[in-house]
């Protein structure tokens, strides 16, 4: 016999609106001493990556790291650094430098099949195939954490839009039940085994709640009319006046959040090649992770709370960097 789904709001922090929200809220402001700490780090480290926060000791910025750290996992899910000094940390130091702050959140996972730790991200753009921009577009990284650093921002658009998993959905709660009960029940995922994988948007495992919606990996021809009807109503939700927040990011700006709690949106735009905006990427697995639904170990390779997971398989013999 099947129980019929419970569907109960969710509450905490981590249900905001963008419009209750001030940057005192979610900026920490961190001073020159930081990049100060950071070069020392570095000159320690003599070239290498660090393999934990105790090889890359930050007296000052440790202690907001673990700060942050709270914040993501049981906080509204995000936070912005804000103060960098990008000058002092120029070309691959930047990079180094992103190691050395995701060193005290987590454990950085491979990008892509040749385990590239660092990502770097141009864009938002115009679409390559029409010169046109855009819509929104959610999209979900396989990490327990992102860590999103701008190395240059365009003087026009650009800007990052996050939204409250659990916020919306509580609003959909609200509006349309049926339509928050289907996103439960999981929508089809394009999946390297073949036949499409069943994701659940919205679920809740050992007790915590967990968001999920990858618009960039739905097999589309596989979802049935309530799905679609379902992802339109989630898209209404997340369109409503004040429901996100949107920043733009400045250069030496690194953004956090926890992808379980908080969606970023990122539209398309038509920019110059020379003022795109310019991002480093590290994805985290983070000590301190929820448990995840046993279906998501399709993706993350494992489901444990606080277990090294996500990320790109690396392909055989290679080496990321």
């Amino acid at each position: 016999m099947t129980l019929p789904l419970r569907l109960v709001p969710q509450a905490g922090p981590s249900v905001w609106t963008g419009a209750a929200l001030s940057p005192s809220d979610w900026m920490l402001p961190i001073g020159g001493e930081a990049v100060t700490e950071i070069e020392a780090a570095l000159v320690a480290l003599g070239g290498r990556a660090p393999a934990s926060a105790a090889e890359a000791p930050l007296p000052q910025l440790g202690p907001l790291l673990r700060e942050v750290a709270e914040r993501l996992e049981h906080g509204r899910g995000f936070a912005l650094l804000r103060g960098l000094d990008l000058g002092r940390l120029a070309g691959p130091a930047a990079e180094a430098a992103l190691l050395v702050l995701g060193a005290h959140l987590g454990t950085p996972l491979a990008q892509d099949a040749g385990g590239a730790v660092i990502g770097r991200v141009a864009g938002p753009g115009a679409d390559p195939a029409t010169g046109a921009a855009g819509p929104l577009r959610f999209h979900a990284d396989p990490a327990d954490a992102v860590a999103l650093l701008c190395l240059r921002q365009p003087r026009v658009g650009g800007q990052v839009t996050l939204v409250s998993a659990p916020a919306l959905h509580n609003a959909l709660l609200k509006a349309d039940r049926a339509a928050l009960g289907v996103l439960h029940g999981g929508l089809p995922h394009r999946h390297a085994g073949g036949d499409p994988l069943l994701l659940p948007v919205f679920s809740t495992a050992s007790g915590s709640f967990v968001g999920r919606y990858d618009g960039d990996a739905l097999e589309d021809a596989a979802l049935e009319p309530a799905q679609r009807a379902a992802l339109a109503a989630l898209k209404d939700a997340a369109a409503a006046p004040g429901q996100a927040l949107t920043l733009s990011l400045h250069a030496g700006d690194l953004l956090l959040l926890n992808p379980h709690l908080v969606w970023k949106q990122v539209s398309a735009m038509a920019a110059p090649a020379e003022d795109a905006r310019e991002l480093l990427r590290l994805w985290l697995s983070t000590p301190g992770s929820r448990a995840l639904p046993e279906s998501f170990g399709a993706v993350f390779g494992t489901t444990a709370a606080g277990a090294p997971r996500g990320g790109v398989p690396v392909a055989p013999g290679l080496v990321g960097g």
